[in-house]
Order: structure tokens, then C-alpha cells, then sequence
């Protein structure tokens, strides 16, 4: 694929000699091209994340008592969290600004004014937390 890369970029790309005869690639509309065109295939061979596991998700949220102040569809004390995924959806800093949320105990508001901390979501391993993200962001 790299060949076939190679030579559709140089052949998007033509040469302009000067008065020497010294050929010059110069930037034209076929290099953009031929550019969008690679970005376009390397990010189509990215491999794709698994899509999350709901069941696992909502066993830790069971756990942890996310279901206190939180529902899938209806507002509660917290947001319900389709709202968090409307909120953050089509935003590439959505996972890790949760991750926060959810492990750092950062102050949580409230509809009455009042603010208190997160609750830490706590998990054996870090991959839980992740894929309770993603649940929440797919919903």
C-alpha cells in the first residue's frame, strides 16, 4: 500500500523546472489532496474499540452507588446520563475529562446551588472505569 501511496502522491504532485532545468515540486491542490487521501486511509486502518460491556458497567455503577444520584434517562440529584452523553458528544476530551470526575473526588453541583465532592468510583482495575465511561458516552 506504501508504493501505491508513493506514487499517487508524486504523480498529484507536478514538477516545475526553472531556467536551469532544475526540476521544483511546488505545493498545488493534488498534494492536499494526496494528502487527505493518506490521512483518510490511515485513520480507516485504525483499529476500532470494542464497544462497551453494559452489564459490566452498570454492575460497577451498582457498586459503587451511582444509582443514587444517577439514572440512564431521567434527571435525579445528578444528571441522568444520557444527559452527560448528549453534553459531551462529538468532544475527543470527553473520556478523560470523566475519568477525572469519576476518580478525583472534583466538586459536583447540584440543581439547589449546593456543591459537594464526587464520589470516587473505585474498581480493581482501571479498564472498569473505562469501559463504564465509554457505556455512558454511547448511551
Amino acid at each position: 500500500m506504501a508504493d501505491v501511496l508513493t506514487i499517487f502522491i508524486d504523480t498529484a504532485s507536478p514538477c516545475r523546472g526553472d531556467a536551469a532545468g532544475r526540476g521544483r515540486v511546488e505545493p498545488t491542490a493534488g498534494r492536499t489532496v494526496a494528502a487527505l487521501v493518506v490521512a483518510t486511509l490511515l485513520s480507516a486502518s485504525a483499529p476500532a474499540r470494542a464497544a462497551p460491556d453494559g452489564d459490566a458497567a452498570r454492575a460497577l455503577a451498582r457498586q459503587n452507588k451511582c444509582f443514587e444520584c444517577h439514572a440512564i434517562d431521567k434527571k435525579s440529584d445528578g444528571p441522568s446520563w444520557k444527559e452527560v452523553a448528549a453534553k459531551y458528544r462529538g468532544k475527543t476530551e470527553a473520556p478523560a475529562r470523566l475519568m477525572t470526575h469519576l476518580t478525583t473526588g472534583e466538586t459536583a453541583k447540584f440543581a439547589d446551588g449546593h456543591e459537594e465532592p464526587h464520589k470516587i468510583v473505585k474498581a480493581p482495575e482501571k479498564a472498569q472505569i473505562v469501559n463504564l465511561i465509554d457505556w455512558i458516552l454511547s448511551l
